[in-house]
């Protein structure tokens, strides 16, 4: 592909060599560029890819795209000097892959919570009523049927767009992504066309990287501030930055409510382990899912169908057998005792608020909630003591442990943890550094009908300690301690 051809939008500062010339790929990691590759430097959290613009240039690159040009540069490279390298690949990689998010309808979820549960869900919908769809999420990737792991919640710009490009060739209609606040403050989705954008929360997560509360709302509501006016908006009006997410978007808004007037509206009759009994926009629907955070997710689902133009009552019917995303509100029943275990995904404290309420709402009389919970390494450390609050106010026991400690010491986050204790809780929190261990502690202490909640990791098979991801399953462990106790 001609070099002139994919640089289309891109923000140009100045150029160096033709751009009269052929392009083989496009790639933003230095290890995978070969002769005639189109390499960005793009500065990342970890590395600044301006430092490996030698080591692409010996692997055969042809063209580098660089915020700042290198001070010694060879004959034979084109240098493209741009403002932002990061803005730049989104284009550049829409561009070589040849748009292909404009050869599907795409629709991008942003929130803190539920974006997964939304998109699965999207996925499983439209595959139910007839069409070729590709799912973009935490837990996997889907093109049609074929599974692809996913390792990260948004791939990169190049990545993605060549996993779009493959989800057209294969004959998907619709695309439903998960849009993450670092994809889109990464430009990670810059040069897509979204037919529309669901927003459905926002909460303390990811102040780590965002620094402050109002940065991590100003860049999930660029995304919308982007959509089109052919696209559609759709937003939750329960959530107190509702409204203000679409307030300056050009796309057509649309809102879902459980408590006030909105397009798409829910009401909540019954909820219990055996799903949600709901009214949507007057009609009424027995759902597989539990819980009013998923009442909310359901709303979404449902408006973002008629927002696509889907029939109401095949849209209910076909929502009505669904179930959701691994690892969100998964529950296990032990063969013996009846111990109900719930492993999900929780890792902020208002999600781990939502699951805890819903599972106070699921008691029937005296049976007590164990929760085994952790928090991350290297991620915000702000939300730790909130987290063991959360847990404690609304728990009978409480086992802190860890989560993916990544490079920090285990012991040291639980300690941030137990900041969050208040003398009162002090009594039902104990602290088990091994997971696993944890985990065995919470189903032996466990009576007849208890609870049981493993918060934190959901679907995740892995376990991260010092760089090195062990294999680690939360059900997995959960049915082994079944067996090996005897429950």
């Amino acid at each position: 592909m001609k070099l002139s051809d994919i640089l289309y939008k891109v923000s140009i500062r100045s150029v160096i060599g033709s751009t009269d010339i052929d392009v083989k790929d496009v790639q933003i990691d230095s290890r995978k560029v070969t002769e005639s590759s189109l390499f960005i430097a793009v500065k990342g959290t970890a590395a600044d890819g301006h430092l490996f613009i030698d080591k692409a240039s010996e692997a055969g690159a042809s063209v580098i795209v660089c915020e700042a040009l290198p001070d010694f540069k060879r004959d034979r490279i084109v240098y493209v000097q741009v403002g932002n390298s990061a803005e730049a690949a989104g284009h550049i990689a829409a561009n070589f892959f040849g748009q292909p998010s404009e050869k599907m309808k795409v629709v991008g979820v942003t929130g803190t919570n539920g974006k997964t549960t939304i998109a699965t869900l999207l996925y499983k919908l439209f595959t139910s009523l007839g069409y070729t769809s590709g799912l973009l999420s935490t837990v996997e990737n889907r093109i049609g049927e074929r599974i692809l792991a996913a390792r990260y919640t948004t791939p990169d710009a190049v990545s993605l767009n060549a996993l779009l490009k493959q989800m057209a060739d294969e004959g998907c209609t619709h695309v439903f992504m998960e849009n993450s606040s670092h994809a889109i403050h990464q430009h990670r989705s810059t040069g897509l066309k979204f037919s529309g954008g669901i927003f459905s929360n926002i909460t303390h997560d990811h102040l780590d990287y965002h620094k402050t509360f109002d940065e991590y709302i100003k860049v999930k509501k660029s995304f919308f501030d982007s959509l089109s006016s052919t696209a559609f908006a759709l937003s939750n009006a329960d959530d107190k930055r509702g409204m203000v997410m679409v307030q300056n978007t050009n796309a057509k808004k649309y809102f879902y409510s459980l408590r006030t007037m909105a397009e798409f509206k829910g009401k909540i009759l019954d909820n219990s382990l055996t799903g949600l009994v709901m009214t949507v926009n007057e009609t009424e629907v027995h759902f597989r899912l539990i819980g009013e955070f998923n009442a909310y997710n359901l709303l979404a689902v449902f408006g973002t169908a008629m927002c696509m133009g889907e029939d109401k009552q095949e849209v209910l019917r076909c929502l009505s057998v669904l179930t959701g995303a691994e690892g969100r509100f998964d529950y296990m029943v032990s063969p013996k005792d009846r111990l109900i275990a719930i492993v999900d995904y929780a890792h902020t404290p208002d999600a781990l608020l939502n699951v805890l309420a819903t599972i106070k709402k699921l008691r029937k009389g005296n049976e007590l909630v164990i929760t085994v919970v952790g928090c991350g390494g290297d991620r915000d450390k702000t939300k730790r003591p909130i987290m063991a609050e959360v847990a404690c106010e609304h728990s009978d026991k409480v086992i802190l442990t860890s989560d993916n400690p990544r490079s920090e010491d285990p012991e040291q986050i639980i300690k941030d943890m137990e900041q969050g204790v208040s003398i009162v809780s002090k009594k039902k929190a104990i602290s088990i550094v091994d997971r696993k261990e944890a985990i065995k502690t919470a189903v032996s202490l466990a009576k007849t009908d208890d609870i049981i909640l493993v918060a934190g990791k959901g679907h995740e098979k892995y376990q991260e300690i010092k760089g090195v991801r062990n294999h680690f399953d939360d059900k997995e462990v959960v049915r082994e301690m079944f067996d090996l106790l005897g429950r």
